[in-house]
């Protein structure tokens, strides 16, 4: 008997309340920055969802991509934010297929470097090949919403 999950897909608008729940204990610990409900509606399309067989949120991931710049040597880049995984399901391999899922994303959206910030370790995203650097080298508009009392640590992902 398998026990394989449904693979990660997109996020729709009416799960925002359920993106936003999922989302809050992180929110408590420090991991991530509150986001309202609204956002979580308008920018559904960004996220990667993990589905519980009861039909609940596992897990979700935000991709946003972002234009080239017009600065040199900067290339078409999108942001990983709002990853999160539901308690009962970490250690389960359930951030790794979302990290997976997402990556896939990023390389058909024709992305050239993927950026996140975290204030963990960052050591999945270590593993599936993110390096630490500057935020200078994001997205501008990402790059400024930093909250520098969050202590992040900026990491990117090229191909």
């Amino acid at each position: 008997m398998s026990h394989r999950r449904p693979p990660a897909r997109t996020a729709r608008p009416d799960e925002a309340d359920a993106l936003a729940a999922l989302s809050r204990p992180f929110v408590r610990s420090g991991a991530l920055r509150e986001r309202p409900v609204s956002l979580y509606a308008a920018h559904a399309a960004d996220f990667l969802v993990l589905e519980a067989p009861d039909g609940t949120l596992d897990g979700c991931v935000g991709l946003r991509a972002y234009p080239a710049d017009t600065r040199e040597g900067c290339e078409r880049a999108g942001v990983v934010y709002n990853f999160c995984v539901a308690a009962h399901r970490q250690g389960s391999g359930a951030g790794a297929g979302l990290l997976r899922a997402v990556l896939a994303t990023a390389r058909a959206q024709a992305l050239d470097a993927l950026f996140t910030a975290t204030t963990g370790s960052g050591g999945l995203f270590l593993r599936y090949g993110f390096t630490p650097t500057t935020a200078h080298r994001a997205p501008r508009p990402w790059a400024q919403s930093l909250d520098p009392r969050r202590d992040a640590q900026v990491l990117v992902r090229t191909w």
